[in-house]
């Protein structure tokens, strides 16, 4: 007969899930730092590109010492007065009161009519000066892609700039001002690459030209050495074969130089044949180096503490937060391959200093903060600057490591959808579970070409990533985990066998384990590859590398056959039952580490802990990452309660 008695409904489990959700959406909109800007160098930047379109447009406005164009000159005298509230701006620098002298002398020089020669020298002058004084990026950290630069321009500047640069686009009619023409040569011969990047990032203020900084790094300078080419016809770069310099071929060269300097050096036409096939085929630079990487990360240490002594805490958290992900975050496979004692201690340094901004500490107690991750960082830059003997062994066993560990969570997972849908009879199934790995890896392949040939993939988005992959997941893992445990009950599973999964395993659910498979996969071979390209462009020999990766793969298919071997000889109950205690420490491990990753990326926010950090739990010493834990292993202590209970309620239930 049928219980009087009622059976938990399951749609309390869905409530409770539904519940430790919002939780983690709560987590993730706690008080946190701003998604990254620009660095601190920004003011820096558009300072600059004031004063190249004073030395490139001022001629249009003044000729022989009389106004030849009234709004020109406005913005000529604008502009100049602008510079001088910029340079004020700017953090203290020992250069600063003399680049505000010049600005002064520059803004005079406008005022009284000054020759365009005079006016030009001045700004280029003092544009010189301010990169010295102020870190500004002064070319691209590898060569364009050649081709790329051409997308780009056709999806985002051809509608105004026109197809071939002329200014003639269909959108052009209707600006006012009009779209600049890049093959117009009189002002194509006074502007730089780094001009035309600048411009891109920054915008151009009364205009119709907006900021493109959004677009990554490397797509901007693409974008840049492209339309420098167009007041430089490729027949002209033909000329151009053994007559060049090795300072002209140089990528920052070709990125600094104006066509009007080096003609000064070179002579015209040599100077075009130069620009003509340098913006084109522009030159690689060297291997990455990472003491560029320590020594920004130090940079921007300094701007952090000089930020907080004036009050700029926002800038502050912005120059502290680009220390890692601009600085150290690039070379952290570096740091892990050979040194992996050391980057817990590079992250928590860095961590402690954004916390200390964070929280308001007192300027002493950050300027400590900052020169304890200064030194960190400098033993990890010595660690890197070092090449021993043990360089071969350090790649080898970092190629090997870093395989197994990145690996073995996505694989665990994997094996337990393919075990289980095999002890449950179906395998048309799998299929969705193997499309899902499979579909992971090529994606892999996928991003690995993209990231080395299209785009750049900054920390900020890598953390990101990892970040959202990762708590996405941990939400799966304990719905399946939840309803692994459901079926471990006597009876349970053998009703669940009997009807071989028809009501229990839909096709929606088979998509489930498809996307399970696929993010599980994913979110390590993102990471891995990164890990494997870095170390594949610092080592000198690789094969000690490729060693410990084809060691690393035999490793995870022995691990692979032994659990699959494994699982064939538990009882349905048992694997069942050891099965949802795998995916809840899974989803575990995957909430932590998802929320760390999130802070490394200044999503949210840092509340340290008096913890011990274990980073391969996924456990980490602040409140964020453990509460977001707590939860989760509340949300499946208690689904593990209400399951037991209902078994025990259907049991009393068939037994009347």
């Amino acid at each position: 007969m049928p219980s009087n008695r009622r059976i938990v409904n399951p749609s309390i489990l869905h409530t409770l899930m539904n519940g430790w959700i919002c939780f983690l959406l709560i987590v993730l909109a706690s008080p946190s730092m701003a998604a990254p800007r620009s660095a601190p160098t920004t003011n820096a930047a558009v300072t600059w590109r004031l004063l190249d379109y004073i030395a490139v447009d001022y001629a249009s406005a003044v000729q022989n010492g009389q106004v030849v164009n009234a709004a020109e000159y406005a913005e000529m005298s604008e502009f100049s007065a602008t510079v001088i509230a910029q340079l004020q701006a700017l953090p203290d620098h020992p250069q600063q009161a003399d680049l505000i002298r010049d600005a002064q002398d520059l803004a005079d020089a406008i005022l009284q009519y000054g020759a365009p020669e005079d006016v030009a020298g001045r700004a280029r002058a003092l544009s010189s000066g301010l990169l010295e004084a102020y870190a500004v990026p002064l070319a691209p950290r590898r060569a364009p892609t050649p081709g790329r630069g051409a997308g780009l321009y056709a999806s985002h500047c051809a509608s105004c700039h026109g197809a071939t640069g002329a200014g003639d686009g269909p959108a052009a009619a209707h600006l006012d001002p009009a779209p600049v023409d890049f093959t117009d040569e009189s002002r194509a011969r006074e502007r730089s690459v780094f001009a035309l990047y600048q411009i891109i990032t920054q915008g151009l203020d009364g205009t119709a030209m907006a900021s493109y900084a959004p677009m990554p790094e490397d797509d901007r300078w693409a974008l840049a050495f492209y339309v420098g080419q167009f007041a430089y016809p490729e027949d002209v770069a033909d000329t151009a074969a053994g007559t060049a310099t090795p300072e002209a071929v140089s990528l920052e060269y070709l990125v600094q130089a104006t066509p009007a300097a080096l003609a000064a050096e070179v002579g015209e036409a040599r100077a075009k044949a130069i620009i003509a096939r340098g913006r084109r085929s522009p030159p690689g630079p060297p291997d990455p180096d990472t003491d560029n990487q320590f020594a920004l990360a130090r940079t921007r240490l300094a701007e952090t503490v000089s930020a907080y002594a004036r009050g700029d805490h926002a800038a502050a958290k912005t120059a502290a937060l680009s220390a890692y992900l601009d600085g150290i975050e690039p070379v952290e496979p570096l740091i892990a391959a050979r040194r992996p004692d050391l980057l817990p201690r590079v992250e928590q340094a860095l961590m402690a200093l954004r916390v200390g901004v964070d929280q308001r500490s007192s300027v002493d107690e950050v300027t400590v903060l900052s020169a304890q991750a200064g030194s960190v960082i400098a033993e990890a830059a010595e660690a890197l600057s070092t090449r021993s003997n043990e360089g071969d062994w350090s790649g080898f066993l970092g190629a090997l490591t870093i395989l197994v560990r990145e690996g073995l969570e996505a694989l665990l997972i994997v094996i337990a959808m393919i075990a289980f849908l095999r002890k449950a009879d179906r395998p048309d199934v799998l299929r969705y579970v193997h499309a899902g790995w499979i579909g992971a890896l090529a994606a892999g392949g996928a991003t690995w070409a993209a990231a080395t040939y299209a785009i750049s993939i900054s920390g900020a988005q890598r953390e990101l990533v990892e970040g959202f992959s990762a708590l996405l997941a941990a939400i799966v893992l304990v719905s399946v985990g939840l309803w692994l445990h459901q079926r471990s009950y006597a009876g349970r599973w053998q009703q669940y066998l009997k009807s071989k999964l028809s009501d229990a395993l839909t096709r929606q659910s088979a998509w489930v384990l498809f996307g399970l498979s696929f993010i599980a996969v994913y979110r390590e071979v993102f990471e891995t590859i990164l890990f494997y390209t870095a170390m594949w462009n610092e080592q000198g020999d690789n094969g000690p590398m490729i060693a410990g990766l084809l060691l690393g793969v035999l490793v995870l298919v022995g691990i692979t056959i032994a659990t699959l071997r494994f699982s064939k000889r538990l009882a349905i109950g048992q694997f069942f039952s050891w099965s949802s205690i795998l995916m809840a420490v899974l989803a575990l491990v995957l909430t932590g580490k998802g929320v760390a990753a999130l802070q490394e990326a200044g999503w949210i926010a840092v509340s340290p802990l008096s913890a011990p950090r274990v980073a391969w739990l996924g456990i980490y010493p602040t409140w964020q990452t453990l509460s977001a834990q707590v939860s989760t292993l509340a949300v499946l202590l208690v689904g593990y309660w209400m399951n037991a209970r209902t078994a025990v309620v259907s049991s009393t239930g068939e037994g009347k």
